[in-house]
């Protein structure tokens, strides 16, 4: 094997003989190819000379620290340095000759000219040749793509395809006109997003990669759908901020997701200010292994805080979070806790031991249907009662911050769990409101998050790998939808500028009909409507058609965050806490239409739903 060493002399010798080259090259065309022998002894003289110039000029222009199978413009801008300074050095000659016969001046065209074109063509043949025996056999062998999108993403991901034994890009398409009929890398520009069902006809290919990773939502949308339904597989590279960040490559691609489609754009927060509520601080986190409750505590450990004490009820869930740590977060100090919020005696333990300055309370039952049937009253002791206890712990041992995670289901609740969560909302507000401690309770409101525990995607998921069919209640049923990582940014940020007493809502975008969610996942997975049917279901116990992110008699005002906004409710009366307290403190079971009876006193918009 030659080393780097002997590689780098090889080179070295090229480039010189490159200069020989050149040199003699020049005169032979200065005098039509034929030898000027009266210029003999000047043409050896002067080019050595020149030889020993340009062998220091190629040292100069650090010509031998790149891979000449990786030749490419930095390479070609060092070579044009050495040519430079080697054509500089002949000028001064050829002004400084005097005997006879003068040096051709054409010299100081011709010799740099050929030394360019010896220098940079060596090194791309050699480039090409290399390419060749490395990927050659490979072309036309993986599978032909269409690649949507022939901006700077990608021109990057053609190049990466051309070395990949899996692709074989046969053509690209993208909106700009300017660009169609073009080539890329010697692949057309056969026409817009638009086209896209036409061109995979014409390239018989299934197979789609979206190259934008900048582009907007609306033209990720418009070219999957055109892509699948065409029956195309469609995959997508990463996102702009990871490839600037080097945390992926251009090539990590991977199957479009129901994600992409739903428009939610990357949520920018005020991190100088999240990092001076949490950096330093011991933060507590119930229900920290739940979905939110875990992207809480990744979030969180972002900002440097002195340690995170992790309460769950749930075994496996503590274990997998604690896990989680250990392997991706080391540094973070973290104690994990299994516990519940309706053990009082725990919660004392806790806070005592721990003394938290910030608590993030996420642990709830938050499943509809459950909690409708045969589970009411457990709902209301861990929905309320828990809530109640964590927040007056947090307000007992002097936390700075109180922050309960709430729902849009307790918005003109229709069901026992929305109920449940608008009352833990107005206790939280009646603790706040008593002015007995300095610590600030608020609360963070949001609509369903995408690939939570129970969530309806990863149910649909399972029906299509199953085969089919896909349940959906009813029609016209709707929900908001965000990612699990923005709604936990949200809930700090909202942490981050509340002065305690707040309800915070989120900007959730636009409902989204759950039906087309079905629909645009069965395509997603490669199937037509045909092949996967839709059922509908019926309503569940307490599920309404459409969810609400304010009550009718709620308002809300603006924020400086676009996403956040505060709601205006009703005020609590005095005597409501220690009224809750004695109905709390009732012994169990409750029947479940008892329960409906007393939530219906306590959140009079609460209007149960005809099972």
């Amino acid at each position: 094997m030659i080393t780097r060493h002997a590689r780098s002399t090889l080179v070295y010798l090229f480039d010189l003989l490159a200069a020989v080259a050149a040199w003699v090259g020049g005169f032979l065309l200065r005098f039509n190819f034929e030898w000027p022998a009266h210029y003999a002894e000047k043409l050896l003289i002067v080019g050595a000379v020149l030889v020993g110039v340009h062998a220091i000029a190629c040292r100069v222009a650090g010509l031998y620290r790149g891979l000449w199978v990786f030749a490419s413009l930095p390479d070609l801008k060092r070579v044009m340095k050495a040519v430079g300074l080697s054509a500089l050095a002949l000028t001064v000659l050829v002004a400084l000759d005097r005997g006879a016969p003068a040096l051709p001046r054409s010299m100081i065209v011709l010799y740099p000219m050929l030394l360019m074109m010896i220098m940079g063509g060596g090194r791309a043949a050699w480039r090409m040749w290399k390419e060749y025996r490395l990927y050659g056999g490979l072309i036309g062998a993986g599978k032909p793509v269409v690649v949507v999108g022939a901006g700077t993403g990608g021109a990057m991901l053609v190049r990466e395809l051309e070395r990949s034994p899996d692709w074989q890009v046969v053509a690209l398409v993208d909106d700009n006109r300017a660009k169609w009929g073009l080539e890329l890398y010697g692949h057309p520009i056969a026409g817009g997003i638009d086209s896209l069902p036409e061109v995979l006809q014409e390239y018989r290919t299934k197979h789609v990669i979206l190259a934008m990773p900048s582009a907007a939502t609306d033209a990720l949308k418009r070219a999957t759908d055109s892509a699948v339904a065409a029956g195309a597989h469609v995959f997508t590279v990463p996102g702009i901020e990871d490839l600037m960040s080097g945390k992926v490559a251009i090539n990590a691609m991977r199957p479009v997701d129901i994600e992409d489609l739903l428009g939610r754009e990357p949520v920018q927060i005020d991190s100088a200010h999240v990092r001076e509520m949490i950096g330093g601080k011991t933060v507590l986190i119930t229900g920290a292994g739940g979905s939110i409750g875990s992207e809480l505590c990744r979030q969180l450990a972002r900002f440097a805080p002195a340690r995170l004490v992790l309460m769950e009820a749930s075994e496996f869930a503590l274990y997998n979070i604690e896990q989680w740590f250990r392997v991706h977060k080391p540094e973070t100090q973290i104690v994990p806790l299994a516990g519940d919020v309706k053990d009082a005696a725990r919660l004392e333990e806790i806070f005592a031991t721990w003394r938290p300055q910030l608590v993030f309370h996420a642990a709830a039952y938050k499943h509809v249907p459950l909690m409708e049937v045969g589970n009411a009253w457990q709902a209301v002791r861990n929905n309320v009662l828990g809530t109640l206890q964590v927040a007056a712990h947090a307000q007992r041992h002097g936390a700075e911050r109180f922050v309960l995670i709430s729902t849009d289901k307790a918005v003109n609740p229709t069901n026992v769990m929305g109920a449940t969560k608008r009352l833990a909302e107005m206790a939280c507000e009646a603790l706040h409101s008593s002015g007995t401690a300095r610590t600030q309770i608020e609360m963070v409101r949001f609509g369903n998050v995408l690939g939570s525990t129970g969530s309806v995607i990863p149910k649909f998921a399972e029906q299509i790998a199953r085969g089919g069919p896909v349940t959906v209640t009813h029609p016209e049923i709707n929900r908001y939808f965000m990612s699990i990582p923005e709604a936990a940014q949200l809930v700090l940020q909202a942490a981050a500028m509340g002065n305690g007493g707040e309800v915070f809502v989120l900007d959730m975008g636009e409902p989204v009909k759950i039906v087309d969610l079905a629909r645009n996942m069965i395509r997603l997975s490669g199937y037509a409507e045909d092949e996967i049917r839709i059922e509908f279901s019926g309503l569940r116990p307490g599920e309404k058609l459409y969810e609400e992110l304010l009550a009718d008699a709620e308002e809300t005002r603006e924020t400086p965050h676009p996403k956040l906004r505060i709601a205006r409710s009703r005020p609590v009366n005095g005597t409501f806490l220690e009224e809750l307290e004695q109905w709390l403190a009732q012994p169990g079971p409750v029947a479940d239409e008892e329960v409906r009876k007393g939530l219906k006193r306590w959140v009079p918009e609460y209007e149960p739903a005809r099972h």
